[in-house]
């Protein structure tokens, strides 16, 4: 197993349609990795927010696109996140035969981190030997 840190800057930008539910959300996601992984992503989140404060779920996909400790390519990351009285659930996965590139064969799963507004990350992940 793999492992890699660093930071990232995120853009959330609502996406709204006057005749939707104001409980359901869509927004655009771009960020900007620097560390252990360096480049961009881009993806769309969805999000639904109940009555109840501090509860509420979201579903994302992005694709990444960048180096991974030297390893060019891109993959694509999966959001699963559940807030349950504010208490939160969140899992990550690279999706399955998504890497491209220097990074084909990549599986992991990223954890995100937020500590006085800053966003980082922690990355364990697996990859196919170079050759």
């Amino acid at each position: 197993m793999n492992h890699a840190t660093g930071t990232f800057d995120v853009k959330l930008t609502p996406q709204t349609d006057d005749k939707s539910d104001p409980g359901l959300g869509r927004m655009t996601i771009d960020k900007q990795f620097h560390g252990d992984l360096e480049g961009t992503s881009k993806g769309q989140m969805l999000t639904g927010m109940t009555e109840v404060k501090g509860s509420a779920g979201y579903v994302a996909i992005e694709k990444v696109t960048g180096t991974l400790k030297g390893r060019s390519g891109s993959f694509i990351l999966q959001h699963t996140g559940i807030m349950n009285r504010n208490v939160p659930q969140l899992t990550i996965t690279v999706v399955p035969d998504s890497g491209t590139g220097q990074l084909a064969g990549l599986a992991g799963t990223f954890t995100i981190k937020i500590a006085d507004g800053k966003h980082s990350y922690d990355f364990e992940y697996t990859l196919p030997e170079t050759k």
